[in-house]
């Protein structure tokens, strides 16, 4: 097969990885990349859905694998597909499921899945309407913008004063865009967290190892919320029962939903769990693989991941293509000192070739190649990731650890409590 994924970041450059593995791989291709990624398959730049369908007939791709949910909410899937090209990902309608957070939560309701006591605002509503609703709430409580916020739009409110802060800072300051039109204000649900990622071909699925991710960008989850700094497989908190409770209550009426609404889902439901003393609930959903959860799954499963994706784009999923190997992985994420406010970039990167593979596996996320030199391009720069092949957390967070100590570039930040929670198990 001739595969093209889309994407750039830490999430895109693991992907590609697993997929080089499979048998099935003949040519590799990725747009835009970034300066890891031409070390295993040919970077290239495609800028709209035309460039991406007129490529694709080219180069004859078998399979198209969508990355980030920008692609997915823009159409491109729909127009990739209207052209004839097999892709792994929801159309439009169905990554409302991510894109539009009312939409999910009326899904969630309407189909009886388990999740947070919610009630939507506008920039309309009377700011008297929405001082009182406030007052009355039990803090802490979650408010949301509503649309898509790079994994940012979300605050944590202690008190009144801090929710009167996050509604100003959607509504008055417009921080996330046209994400913040909208907000929900959730009640705070406490628990455990973890991610589950779902291979589904519009009909049948199938459940990859769960993870934990670490949101926050400082230590012991203090600070902003990020794109997520660091995470572990498996969540060894989901025990097979608790799984199987999350597909009957979660994951099977969200997706039957889905398909009773006319828009089939085709691609990965990542499922935002927390564990409640009521059982599982759904914090939020995402139509696409998530970062940096992506990086640690991917080394916990064995067999062909090409043929999975593949063959659940085609609307007939081999859920034997893949199985869980019995280990665990930690990433830790390296930062731009300042992420996710301001930080600075073009720092070079050294360091990299002290890391054995047998250590870690080093993925590249905000990275550029220029004039030969590997340097520093986003906030998250690196996902630094070990994989162990027994269930021996210490060992390998040990091991991410003794491989973030060999690389080096200015203002370089990372947690230095990434798995803790897997150790305290």
């Amino acid at each position: 097969m001739n595969v093209l994924i889309l994407g750039g970041g830490g999430r895109e450059h693991a992907l590609a990885l697993k997929v080089k593995e499979s048998p099935q791989c003949n040519k590799l291709f990725i747009s835009p990349g970034n300066g890891g990624t031409p070390n295993y398959a040919e970077n290239v730049s495609l800028t709209t859905n035309e460039d991406l369908l007129e490529f694709c007939k080219k180069e004859e791709i078998t399979l198209v694998i969508v990355g980030p949910e920008k692609y997915l909410v823009d159409g491109t899937v729909d127009f990739l597909r209207s052209g004839g090209v097999t892709v792994f990902g929801p159309g439009k309608d169905s990554a409302n499921i991510e894109a539009d957070k009312l939409f999910a939560k009326e899904l969630m309701v309407n189909n009886n899945v388990p999740t947070g006591i919610y009630k939507e605002f506008t920039t309309t509503s009377s700011k008297e309407d929405i001082y009182l609703y406030l007052k009355k709430q039990r803090y802490p409580i979650v408010i949301k913008a509503n649309g898509l916020a790079a994994g940012k739009g979300v605050a944590i409110c202690r008190n009144i004063y801090d929710a009167l802060d996050a509604v100003l800072l959607n509504f008055d300051q417009k921080a996330f865009g046209e994400a913040s039109n909208k907000i929900l204000v959730e009640e705070f649900l406490t628990g455990e967290e973890a991610s589950l990622f779902v291979v589904s071909d519009g009909e049948d699925y199938l459940c990859l190892p769960t993870a934990q991710d670490h949101k926050r960008i400082g230590n012991n989850d203090t600070g902003k919320n990020t794109g997520g700094m660091g995470a572990y497989a498996p969540a060894f908190v989901v025990s097979d029962e608790l799984l199987k409770i999350i597909e009957d209550k979660i994951v099977k009426p969200t997706l039957l939903g889905l398909k009773q609404l006319g828009t089939p889902f085709i691609g990965c439901l990542f499922c935002g769990l927390i564990l409640t003393k009521d059982g599982p609930k759904v914090i939020e959903f995402n139509a696409r693989f998530g970062d940096p959860e992506t990086q640690v799954v991917v080394n916990v499963i064995e067999g062909d991941f090409l043929e999975l994706l593949y063959s659940a784009a085609k609307g007939k999923i081999n859920k034997n293509a893949i199985s869980y190997n019995g280990g665990v992985s930690v990433c830790i994420v390296t930062a731009s000192n300042g992420y996710p406010d301001d930080y600075e970039t073009n720092f070079e990167i050294s360091g990299l070739d002290r890391i054995d593979d047998s250590i870690a596996k080093v993925y590249h996320a905000g990275t550029v190649l220029k004039e030969g030199k590997l340097l520093t391009n986003g906030g998250r720069v690196l996902g630094v990731t070990s994989f162990v092949k027994e269930k021996n957390f210490d060992e390998a967070v040990k091991l991410a650890y003794k491989a973030v100590s060999k690389i080096s570039y200015d203002n370089i930040y990372y947690r230095t409590d990434i798995g803790k929670r897997a150790l305290n198990l």
